[in-house]
């Protein structure tokens, strides 16, 4: 959901499957068929919505912060998720250890201002690099 300055909110509602909104940001503008079950409407259904848990999910409040950082943090925090991720999943790191690496990232890797894509592909790979090393 994004909610725009005089307060309304747009949102992005589909079935809880990652392949719609990949699918809508690579054919945007377009509007392809896609491979997940359709909502039904007429069934009732509840939402709630919470302030996030940053204790549980402290990977999730890196992410505000490095939003709110602007320039590259959220490239530098982007990468560094990957291979932590990866590495956890490989049986590497702990879980709780992946939201370490994040932060450590973040803070050894200088936050720039990139201009072009160069810029912002090298600062994926520093990041990359520093936790792959």
């Amino acid at each position: 959901m994004v909610e725009y300055t005089d307060g309304s909110v747009v949102a992005q509602i589909s079935a809880t499957d990652m392949r719609m909104p990949i699918q809508y940001a690579l054919t945007y503008p377009e509007r392809a068929d896609a491979p997940v079950p359709r909502l039904d409407w007429s069934e009732s259904a509840t939402w709630n919505f919470e302030p996030p848990d940053f204790q549980k999910f402290p990977v999730l409040k890196l992410a505000y912060e490095a939003q709110e950082a602007g320039g590259s943090a959220t490239c530098t925090l982007n990468a560094a998720d990957e291979i932590a991720v990866e590495a956890f999943l490989a049986g590497n790191i702990p879980f709780p250890a992946i939201a370490a690496t994040v932060a450590e990232t973040l803070d050894r890797i200088p936050n720039r201002d990139p201009q072009t894509i160069a810029e912002v592909l090298e600062i994926d790979r520093a990041s990359v690099r520093l936790r792959a090393g």
